[in-house]
């Protein structure tokens, strides 16, 4: 029997993008969902995220588990917005992106990332630690009750933002 029940994705508008970038912009942290390599089973975990205007970054040590996981399958997932002091936690607006992790320029990075996050000062130039970034494939926006949005990766990039 065929699924007659009208397509929940609204079609995504100006307002949804700006809700999208704004979401990626002020995020701290995020949950990053990575696929364990031994057991091929989904792990999550809680990483500081920056945003470079097109794509997150994540610094992240090579010694966690996450991270050799990103490193043997590059396929991640990550999840911002955080619920509001009131109200149900599910009416806020969340952003889950698919994405693919890679490298990202530490050096050039640098003074970005700890104006953004200055307790890693203590961190960052550890040679265990990489900051990769997320290249988003598809975005799940959840911009509230009935606001639901799939994004491009170009609904994402900020306008002045080439890449």
């Amino acid at each position: 029997m065929a699924d007659t029940r009208p397509d929940p994705i609204r079609p995504t508008d100006d307002e949804a993008r700006a809700l999208a970038r704004r979401l990626l912009q002020e995020a701290r942290h995020g949950a990053l969902g990575v696929i364990e390599p031994e057991s091929r089973g989904p792990l999550v975990t809680r990483v500081a995220v920056g945003w470079d205007g097109a794509a997150p970054l994540v610094l992240v040590s090579t010694l966690a588990m996450h991270t050799r996981a990103l490193l043997a399958d590059p396929a991640c997932s990550l999840l911002v917005g955080e619920p509001g002091p009131k109200g149900d936690p599910l009416t806020h607006p969340r952003l889950s992106l698919q994405a693919r992790a890679g490298h990202a320029d530490k050096a050039s990075c640098r003074d970005a990332w700890l104006a953004l996050h200055p307790k890693t000062t203590l961190y960052y130039d550890f040679a265990d630690f990489l900051l990769l970034r997320l290249e988003p494939m598809v975005g799940h926006l959840n911009g509230g009750f009935g606001r639901a949005f799939r994004l491009t990766p170009g609904d994402l990039r900020e306008p002045s933002c080439p890449a």
